[in-house]
C-alpha cells in the first residue's frame, strides 16, 4: 500500500508542474531545463547596453559623473539653434541615418584597423606555434615538412634572449639606482663619463666623388695632358724606388740568414779560415782545426786587495767630481729654470703643430696612409698618351672601373676599413673520367 501512494504523490506532483510551466515549454528532464530557459530579458538589456554603446561610445554605467551630468548656471542661446527642426515630412530612416554614432562605420574593404588581432601574428611565431604543435607546416612549392627531421621538431629553436635584446644597451647611460633605507650601507656604482674622441670622419673634406683632371679627357689641352703625365711618370717612379728598396732589404736578410748558417766554432761572426794547401796541391779542410784558449791565473790576496782600493778611489772620484758639479749649478737655478720653460713651450708648440700638421693631413683622406694591417689605396692616374687619345667620342675606349673607385673612395673617406682582396690558395682540381656508356664503342 505504501508503494502505490508514493506512486500517486510523484504523478500529481508532476501535473502540477506541468500546469505552471510557461506554454510550448516542456522539460522532460533536468538536463533539457538549460535548453528552454526564457533569456528574452537578458537579450532585451544587452540590445539596451549595444544601443548605449552605438551613441556614446561606452556604456553609461562606465561613465564618469563629469562626462554624464552639468551644471548649467547660465545656459545656451544657440541651443535652440543647434536642435534639428520638427517636420511631418521628414522620413524615419533619415531621422535614423542623421543620428551619430561613436562606432565607425564598416566598410566592404578591409583596413588597417579592421583586420583582427590575430592575423597579425609574424610568420616567424606562426611557424614556432605549428612546431610546438606538430601541425603540418609548408615549405617550399607548398610541400609539407617533417616536424620530426632535424631542426623542424616540437623543440623550441629560436634565438637566445641576449640576441634579441642586442644593441639596446647603453654603457655610457646613468642608471638610476634606488637607495634603500633599511639602517645598511649600500655601495653605489660610479657613473661612467662618456669619452669624447675625434674621429677622423669629422675632419676628412674630401668628397665623394673627385672632379677629374683636365688632362684626363678624350680631347685634352696639350698643357694639361703634359702636366697629368708628368705627374703619372712622377707616382710611376716613386713605386719603382720603394719596390727596390724593399728588394735590397731582403737581399740584406737573406745573406744575413746565409751567413748565420755558414758559422765556425770558436771564431766571430764572418770571419772564415782559409784553406791550408798541401804539398800536392790540394787544399786541406781546417774544420777539426781548435784553437787554444788562454789559460786563466787566480790573483793573490795582495791583488785582489789593489784591484778594489782602485775601484774604491774612482768611485770617490766620481761622487767628488758630482758634488762639485751639482754645487756649481746652485748658482744657476734661475737661467736653467728659465731654460726649462723655453724648452717647454718649444716640445708644445711642435706638439701642436704636429697636430695641425696631421689634421690638415686628414682633410686631403687617409690615402697613403696604414690603418692596422693594410695601407689605404691611393688613386691611380688614368692617363693616355698622345698616340692612343680619340679625337671623337665614337672611337673613345673607356678605363677605369666605377665600382672600384667607389670601394677606394669610402676606404679615404674612413667610412670602411682597407681591405685587400684574398685570393683561395688551394683551388679544386677537375678530374676527368670516362663515363662507362662511352668506353663501349664499335
Amino acid at each position: 500500500m505504501a508503494l502505490t501512494k508514493i506512486t500517486k504523490v510523484s504523478s500529481t506532483s508532476k501535473s502540477s508542474i506541468k500546469k505552471n510551466a510557461a506554454p510550448g515549454v516542456v522539460r522532460k528532464g533536468k538536463k533539457a531545463w538549460r535548453k528552454n530557459i526564457d533569456i528574452q530579458p537578458v537579450e532585451q538589456g544587452l540590445e539596451s547596453l549595444r544601443s548605449e554603446e552605438r551613441v556614446i561610445g561606452s556604456t553609461l554605467q562606465k561613465q564618469t559623473d563629469d562626462q554624464l551630468f552639468v551644471v548649467d548656471t547660465k545656459g545656451d542661446d544657440k541651443v535652440r539653434k543647434s536642435l534639428p527642426r520638427y517636420s511631418k515630412a521628414e522620413l524615419t530612416s533619415t531621422k535614423i541615418l542623421s543620428q551619430r554614432s561613436a562606432i565607425p562605420a564598416v566598410f566592404s574593404r578591409p583596413t588597417k584597423d579592421s583586420i583582427p588581432s590575430r592575423s597579425k601574428v609574424s610568420r616567424a611565431d606562426k611557424e614556432r606555434l605549428l612546431r610546438i604543435a606538430k601541425r603540418p607546416r609548408k615549405g617550399p612549392f607548398n610541400a609539407i615538412m617533417d616536424h620530426t627531421e632535424f631542426g623542424a621538431g616540437s623543440a623550441l629553436i629560436d634565438v637566445s634572449a641576449a640576441v634579441k635584446h642586442s644593441g639596446s644597451y647603453d654603457p655610457w647611460t646613468a642608471e638610476e639606482v634606488e637607495e634603500v633605507a633599511d639602517g645598511l650601507e649600500h655601495t653605489k656604482k660610479p657613473k661612467i663619463k662618456r669619452p669624447e674622441l675625434s674621429h677622423p670622419r669629422d675632419i676628412i673634406e674630401v668628397p665623394a666623388v673627385l672632379e677629374p683632371h683636365q688632362g684626363s679627357s678624350y680631347n685634352p689641352p696639350a698643357a694639361a695632358h703634359d702636366e697629368l703625365i708628368r705627374e703619372a711618370c712622377r707616382l710611376e717612379r716613386r713605386r719603382q724606388d720603394e719596390a727596390d728598396q724593399l728588394a735590397e732589404v731582403r737581399r740584406k736578410v737573406a745573406d744575413a740568414r746565409a751567413l748565420a748558417t755558414n758559422v765556425t766554432e770558436g771564431l766571430p761572426l764572418g770571419m772564415t779560415l782559409d784553406e791550408i794547401p798541401t804539398d800536392d796541391g790540394e787544399p786541406v779542410p781546417q774544420h777539426d782545426a781548435v784553437v787554444p784558449k788562454k789559460p786563466s791565473t787566480r790573483k793573490t790576496k795582495q791583488q785582489r786587495a789593489k784591484a778594489l782600493r782602485l775601484r774604491e778611489e774612482k768611485r770617490a772620484l766620481a761622487e767628488k767630481a758630482a758634488r762639485k758639479k751639482m754645487l756649481a749649478t746652485i748658482t744657476m737655478v734661475k737661467s736653467l729654470r728659465s731654460t726649462a720653460e723655453k724648452v717647454g713651450q718649444q716640445q708644445n708648440q711642435a706638439r701642436l703643430a704636429r697636430q695641425l700638421a696631421l689634421k690638415m693631413k686628414l682633410r686631403k683622406g687617409l690615402a697613403g696612409q696604414r690603418l692596422g694591417k693594410y695601407k689605404v689605396p691611393e688613386n691611380e692616374i688614368e692617363v693616355q698618351i698622345g698616340e692612343d687619345l680619340s679625337e671623337n667620342l665614337r672611337t673613345l675606349k673607356p678605363e677605369g672601373n666605377l665600382f672600384r673607385d667607389r670601394f677606394r673612395s669610402m676606404q679615404q673617406r674612413a667610412l670602411i676599413e682597407p681591405r685587400v682582396p684574398i685570393l683561395p690558395t688551394k683551388r679544386a682540381k677537375l678530374k676527368e673520367f670516362e663515363k662507362h656508356a662511352w668506353k663501349r664503342f664499335e
